[in-house]
């Protein structure tokens, strides 16, 4: 959420700065295009705050295959589970990686979920959730 950090700290000291720390952002190569990254083992950043109606994009930015899957319990009663290989909930996710790695994302593949409702999203990779792959979204209002 880098970009969305820089752009309200930017608001708060006018659109003129704001302008100038986007132009000296493009000129050393940008923001990244997505807003998690997946590294070998890690979710980076691990926690992000989002408003509601936003639309958060995972990148598997490494070279293993990773999951998006929200956890069992880890979400808003109300919201909407989400999950890379679009699963309605974490069982079939899970069951659907043991018998075909299903919802894998290689490396460049991309995730996007809009978060409808506030409260905390857990989420974690299904392959590396014993080595401690997860994290989480913050919806604001």
């Amino acid at each position: 959420m880098y970009r969305r950090r820089f752009l309200r700290e930017a608001g708060a000291v006018g659109s003129a700065a704001a302008a100038v720390g986007l132009a000296g952002c493009a000129s050393v190569g940008g923001e990244p295009d997505h807003d998690v990254g997946m590294l070998a083992t890690a979710y980076r950043p691990r926690e992000i705050t989002v408003s509601v109606g936003e639309t958060v994009v995972w990148e598997n930015t490494s070279a293993r295959s990773h999951t998006v899957t929200a956890t069992a319990g880890g979400i808003p009663s109300e919201a909407e589970f989400f999950a890379s290989g679009g699963f309605d909930d974490y069982e079939s996710a899970l069951s659907a990686w043991q018998s075909d790695f299903g919802g894998r994302m290689e490396s460049g593949d991309r995730f996007e979920h809009t978060f409808s409702v506030p409260g905390a999203y857990e989420y974690v990779c299904i392959p590396h959730r014993e080595g401690g792959m997860f994290g989480t979204v913050v919806v604001e209002e």
